[in-house]
């Protein structure tokens, strides 16, 4: 079905920003990949593995996020946390993402999906 591939199409490019900021969100306080992850899907965020690792790897190598290594259990683990840039990022995202929430509101909030 065309139609349905577009649809989804479309769906991935609406939630990929969203994304972003939730990761961000979260990342105020520290959390390894796979507790990240565990975190945004007891959120409803819907967000895969191999979406999530790359996402952390492009912001740090943005210089949003800082990460260190914890070797004290039998696995080692990577830690992200947001640094002082990415707080203040995360912050003006944060207010832009409102700011739409409003703006998108006032066209599309009469709508109700059965009309």
């Amino acid at each position: 079905m065309p139609e349905n591939d577009q649809l989804q199409s479309l769906i991935t490019e609406l939630r990929r920003g969203s994304l972003t900021l939730a990761v961000l969100g979260c990342l105020k306080q520290a959390h390894y990949g796979y507790a990240l992850l565990q975190t945004m899907q007891e959120k409803h965020i819907e967000i895969e593995a191999n979406t999530l690792y790359p996402l952390l790897r492009r912001l740090e190598s943005q210089g949003l996020l800082v990460s260190d290594w914890d070797t004290s259990e039998s696995r080692p683990r990577k830690y992200y946390t947001l640094n002082e840039y990415g707080k203040d990022v995360y912050q003006a995202l944060l207010k832009e993402w409102k700011k739409m929430q409003v703006n998108l509101n006032s066209i599309c909030g009469e709508d109700d999906g059965h009309g």
